[in-house]
């Protein structure tokens, strides 16, 4: 079957769920920012909030519909993946286009149904959390530069031949090309086809190589491939766990946790935040030169509060992976590490009171 029969299946699928819908259900767009509402949308199907979800799409709906759509296409990839393969090619089937859409019901019953399917769904971080080692885990450094140098052909035979499967993540990234905006891997042309042609002699299963093929070519990003070569792996445990997750606390109408340093009001609470005397402030002012401790306190504070999941689908590798995530990524020790998230841990309540003022300013400007 070629691809578009493969994916045809989760279009149908998409439209059996609008039709089996006794009512569509309703979001209310907020008064916030499309910055802010991105945000708000993927930290809520992490937690599995789909009702708050469903308000932060409505909201893109509303003031941004083309982020609305390549944010629900990162977020199956980034926070379901392998958790619910299913789950990420309905989303997929989502993206076919604006007629597509119109002809089964409309943007808005499309998108409620992929907004709770994704807010429903287990849910696995891995391919994100490969991704971001491949990125910037220190003893892959030599590996970066050498793979970037290498022949397609060269990066074809390793991928085929490594056992080591960041290597093959890498050979497989900078055969798919590395030249786009905001990577941080060494930028490298590369050929898309060649890329997902050794995906199929790797032997991913046709299904699953067609919504990561598809999922890239909506979306464009690395993760598509890189899922395709963790559904190689398998060993996924039976069940699902929730993280323990903090306090919540409402701030200027949202939740504070959707305050992270990707939004304008989030970030400029963690550049107050560098400033105070608070154990993770210090830390950081010990630790890193000044124009690297607001992004670190962006990073830390994703790890115990903007990443976290409900429904979390773990397993050996998986594991191993969000492990690297949370205690070899930060650009400190593993000891500091662990650190500075039980300092951020101890420190959120001060930063929610510091969340708190930006948004009174911002409402009073």
């Amino acid at each position: 079957m070629t691809d578009p029969d493969l994916i045809s299946r989760f279009r149908t699928d998409l439209i059996q769920r609008i039709a089996a819908q006794e009512r569509v259900p309703q979001g209310q767009p907020l008064p916030i920012s499309p910055w802010l509402a991105m945000s708000l949308l993927q930290k809520a199907v992490r937690r599995g909030r789909s009702d708050l979800a469903l308000n932060a799409a409505a909201t893109l709906l509303r003031d941004a519909p083309d982020r609305l759509w390549r944010r629900l296409g990162g977020i199956a990839f980034e926070d379901v993946g392998l958790g619910s393969l299913p789950t990420v090619g309905l989303t997929v089937a989502a993206l076919t286009g604006k007629r597509f859409r119109a002809a089964i019901g409309g943007d808005w019953a499309v998108a409620s149904v992929v907004v709770k399917a994704l807010a429903d769904a287990p849910k696995s971080r891995a391919t994100d959390d490969l991704f971001m080692a491949l990125e910037t885990l220190p003893g892959l450094a030599d590996s970066r530069r050498a793979l970037a140098a290498e022949t397609n052909p060269r990066l074809r035979l390793i991928a085929l031949t490594t056992p080591n499967l960041h290597c093959r993540s890498l050979a497989t990234l900078f055969l798919l090309g590395t030249d786009r905006p905001g990577g941080k891997l060494p930028v490298r042309r590369g050929e898309v086809a060649l890329a997902f042609d050794l995906l199929d002699e790797l032997g991913t299963a046709p299904t699953t190589l067609a919504i990561c093929r598809e999922g890239y070519r909506k979306t464009g990003e690395a993760l598509p491939p890189l899922l395709a070569l963790l559904a190689l792996e398998n060993g996924l445990r039976a069940g699902t766990t929730d993280d323990p997750l903090p306090p919540e606390v409402m701030i200027g109408g949202v939740q504070g946790w959707a305050l992270d340093m990707f939004t304008r009001e989030g970030k400029l609470a963690l550049s107050r935040l560098a400033a105070t005397q608070a154990g993770v402030a210090e830390f950081a002012r010990a630790m890193l030169p000044p124009g690297q401790r607001v992004g670190f306190l962006g990073q830390v504070l994703f790890r115990v509060e903007g990443g976290l999941l409900t429904r979390r689908v773990g397993g050996d590798l998986s594991d191993r992976l969000h492990a690297q995530l949370m205690f070899e990524t930060l650009g400190v020790d593993p000891e500091a590490a662990v650190q500075s998230l039980d300092l951020m841990r101890q420190d959120l309540p001060l930063l929610n009171r510091i969340r708190a003022g930006v948004m009174r300013e911002v409402r009073d400007a």
